[in-house]
Parts: C-alpha cells; sequence; structure tokens
C-alpha cells in the first residue's frame, strides 16, 4: 500500500486533472445583448394575396420598424442575454407591421392581422420565434390580441454559435407551429414555411458589480428648495424630430429605377425607418398649445434623375396643427423654409410627461410646397411617414432612443441546407474537437491519458520498492501481525 502522504498527493492530481478535462468548468459570464436587427419578410406570398386583387389591401409599419432588399420587414433594437459557451441566446426586437385587407362597401376591413415585437429563443441547432399577435376572425370578426406567440419553429442545423462576442445568422427557415397557425387567423396551416429569418444581435460583457453603499452613509443634506413650475413660453433644453419622408420614395431612390442612396450631415442621424434632426433649439407653450423650434441635419438622396438635399428643419405648432418645413435644394437652387408637411398637434397632445414633450407617430400631410419639392412624385394631400417631435422641456428629460440595428454583420453564418451523410473527418490536431467531449481538443485528452500513464507506472514501482524495502516499526500497533 502507498504511504499516506503519496496517495494524498496522487489524489490531489488526479483531481486537477479530472477538472482541467470536464468539459463547461471555466463557463464564460454570460453576456448582454444590446442592439440589433431581424429581417423577415413573414411570407412573400402573404404580401402578394394582401396587395393582389383579390384582397386589394396594403401593409403598414409601426414602432420604427423599416423595410429591407426584397419585401422584408426589419426590426430592431435587439435586447437580451446570450451565452458565449453553450451558443443559447434570447434576443427581442422592436417594431410592428400591420396587414389590412378586403374592405367592405362599410369600410370594415374582413382581414386585419398585426405581427409586432418579435423575439427568439434559441437553444442548440433549434430556436421558436415569437411574436405579438393581433388577429382578426375571418368568420366572427373578433379582435384577439396575443403577447409573444410562439409563431414560427426555426431550424439552425450546422449553426455554431459558441465562443463569440455577438451573433449573425442568415437564411434561418422558419416553420408555422400550431399556435401561430391559430394567431394568423387560419390563413395558412401548422406546418407551412414561412420567410427564412435573418438576424443580429451585438453583445456586451457584464460589468462588475457595483460596491454596496454603507448603510451608515448619511444621503446628502436637501436644501429645501423648491423648484418651480414652468409656465408661459420658455426656451427648452433640447428637442429631436425624427420622419423618414415616405417609405416608398427610400424604395424608389434606392430601387432599380433611381439606382441611388443617401447621406447624412450636420449631425443627421439614421435610425433605419426614420431621420433624426437633432439639436433642436426654441421655445415652447404646452398651456398654449404652441411650439418653435429649428434642428440640425441634412440628408441628401441621390439617384439617377435625382438630387435633392433637405436641410434647415424647422417645426411650428399652433392652433392644434404642425407644420415640418425645410431648405429644398435640388439642383443647386435652394428654397428656404417650404412648408413640406403638417400632422395633428393638439392642446392636449402637448401636455409633457416628467419634463419631456412627446408626439409620437403622427400622421403627416403632403403640402403643395412639397409635392413641388418632390417634384411631382406625390400629390398634395398624400400620406407621408408619420413623425415623432420630442422636446425635454428641462434638462433632467431624455429623448427617445433612436432604432438601434447594431453593428453590421460581418461573416454572418447560414444553418446547412440539408444534412449530409458524408462522416465527419477525426480530428487530429489541437485544432479539431470532439462533440462527445463537449468541445475538449482531442490534444488534451491525448495528455490527460499520458499523465494518467504516467501516474499509474509510478505507483507500480512505488508499491514495488514499499515492498521490497524493510520497514521500521513506529509504533506498538504496527507489530501486531493480525
Amino acid at each position: 500500500m502507498l504511504p499516506r502522504t503519496l496517495r494524498l498527493c496522487a489524489c490531489a492530481l488526479l483531481a486537477a486533472l479530472f477538472a482541467a478535462l470536464l468539459p463547461g468548468t471555466a463557463q464564460a459570464a454570460e453576456r448582454t445583448i444590446a442592439g440589433g436587427r431581424l429581417d423577415w419578410g413573414v411570407k412573400s406570398s402573404f404580401q402578394t394575396y394582401i396587395t393582389g386583387p383579390i384582397a386589394q389591401g396594403s401593409w403598414s409599419l409601426n414602432g420604427g420598424a423599416s423595410t429591407v432588399g426584397q419585401s422584408q420587414f426589419r426590426f430592431h433594437s435587439a435586447q437580451g442575454t446570450y451565452d458565449p459557451d453553450s451558443g443559447a441566446f434570447t434576443a427581442r426586437y422592436q417594431g410592428g407591421v400591420r396587414f389590412t385587407g378586403h374592405q367592405e362597401a362599410d369600410g370594415n376591413l374582413q382581414l386585419d392581422l398585426t405581427i409586432s415585437n418579435p423575439s427568439v429563443s434559441v437553444s442548440g441547432g433549434s430556436g421558436t420565434l415569437y411574436a405579438d399577435m393581433r388577429s382578426k376572425d375571418r368568420e366572427s370578426g373578433a379582435i384577439t390580441d396575443s403577447r409573444q406567440v410562439p409563431l414560427a419553429s426555426l431550424d439552425l442545423g450546422g449553426i455554431d454559435l459558441r465562443g463569440g462576442t455577438g451573433i449573425a445568422v442568415t437564411g434561418i427557415p422558419a416553420t408555422l407551429t400550431a399556435e401561430g397557425a391559430v394567431a394568423f387567423a387560419g390563413y395558412y396551416a401548422a406546418g407551412d414555411a414561412l420567410d427564412p429569418v435573418t438576424l443580429s444581435a451585438d453583445s456586451t460583457a457584464p460589468e462588475p458589480a457595483e460596491p454596496t453603499q454603507d448603510p451608515t452613509d448619511e444621503p446628502p443634506a436637501d436644501t429645501g428648495e423648491d423648484e418651480e413650475e414652468p409656465g408661459g413660453e420658455a426656451a427648452f433644453a433640447t428637442a429631436a424630430v425624427d420622419w423618414g419622408v415616405r417609405r416608398t420614395f427610400r424604395e424608389y431612390v434606392s430601387g432599380t429605377i433611381a439606382q441611388g442612396g443617401w447621406e447624412l450631415g450636420d449631425g443627421a442621424e439614421d435610425g433605419g425607418a426614420v431621420f433624426r434632426f437633432p439639436e433642436g433649439e426654441g421655445t415652447a407653450d404646452p398651456e398654449a398649445g404652441t411650439l418653435d423650434a429649428a434642428f440640425a441635419g441634412t440628408v441628401t438622396f441621390t439617384g439617377t434623375d435625382l438630387d435633392l438635399t433637405l436641410g434647415g428643419v424647422t417645426v411650428t405648432v399652433a392652433d392644434g396643427t404642425g407644420t415640418l418645413a425645410a431648405d429644398v435644394t435640388t439642383g443647386g437652387d435652394t428654397a428656404e423654409d417650404r412648408p413640406l408637411v403638417t400632422f395633428p398637434a393638439a392642446t392636449d397632445a402637448l401636455t409633457p410627461d416628467d419634463g419631456l414633450l412627446l408626439l409620437a407617430e403622427v400622421p403627416a400631410t403632403l403640402t403643395e410646397e412639397g409635392a413641388e419639392a418632390f417634384g411631382g412624385l406625390y400629390q398634395a394631400g398624400a400620406a407621408m411617414d408619420p413623425l415623432t417631435l420630442a422636446v425635454a422641456l428641462d434638462d433632467g428629460a431624455e429623448l427617445p432612443a433612436l432604432p438601434d440595428l447594431g453593428s453590421d454583420p460581418v461573416d454572418a453564418q447560414a444553418p446547412e441546407p440539408t444534412p449530409t451523410d458524408d462522416p465527419a473527418p477525426a480530428a487530429t490536431d489541437t485544432e479539431n474537437a470532439s462533440e462527445d467531449t463537449g468541445g475538449t481538443p482531442v490534444a488534451l485528452i491525448a495528455t490527460g491519458v499520458g499523465a494518467l500513464l504516467v501516474l499509474a507506472a509510478a505507483a507500480v514501482t512505488l508499491t514495488r520498492r514499499s515492498r521490497r524495502a524493510p520497514r521500521v516499526a513506529t509504533t506498538p500497533e504496527e507489530n501486531d501481525p493480525s
């Protein structure tokens, strides 16, 4: 039998060795998803049906959703969690699309379906796409609102999302679930193929915990001074106006006809479906329902027979109506302060909340001057994209965030189209990994086995030596042959 000291050393070495071999013993911390996009056409044949001669309907976007590519809707501002060890993640996106059609003589819509705020949960090679659904029964006309319905099953076969700092997957096959078929008002059956899903999500490492405040620390003394309630016309801290001009105009600019694009300048920001004109300065009187503001930023649209710049944006509100005007430059000629669109702005809608005056996604109508500015592409009275006006009446109020599309996906993975019967090559070096060991490199296993063999050989040698060497009794009990 080995001496006690040697046995303890051997046990410690074995424990350390097995701990190094076992997968998952050194886990990376769960990361926070912040920013990203999800592109999905829902079902392209459904879009064709909606806008075709039978349904004679349309679709519209809300919540900052936009369009991208061929008949895809882009949802934004991913939030969730990501586990780099397993590749599992959950991401929630914002924005919605509403489909309407089959309008009756009295204006009633037989088809009215809204899909919004999709979320994705993935573990292993499969996942589920959920969404808030508002649907209308085709027979009874009853409206059903359901939150986070499991709408589609996702197949991520062949995708390995472990070990990254972000997620980017393109062309994920999607299949309608039984719950999704019900929420889809019975237009399709469970198991029907939906459009593939493309998504991305940025992630950040968890922040270190903040030190706990000493309970004996006294809070700062209250000055006892009461802030004065604002009243009358006063200058505000800052403001921004978000406006996408018109979705079909953006698609025309970037499409096959104009073959162009747009550039932002002087601080303007792109939120996907909207352009933000920031750094608003001016005055507001919420009680009187008036506002006068000027904003920074320019957007220039260029393409075939197209050169249009909008800048010097201003917004005025009075008598329940708002007007957005801009300096319009075409062909080098500028027309200053041209009113482009009007929007409803009732006095009660201008009531601030915690110092923030907010008109969110209010409908905008093209003016006659605006129709001229767009070269007659649209007639006066046409519906343009809704706009959002946010005014911080004091320094403590925060403007709403723009849609966060995250970073541009690089080297996005794509699921395998069909499984292959070809056997995988055997792992022969440290770069290959075995799935049976949870990703433990083969070289590490070999090293561990070798160490075990060396340890076993040493133990045998020491045992033989201990049997041959004469022992000197140290206690009376050790001389007892029993």
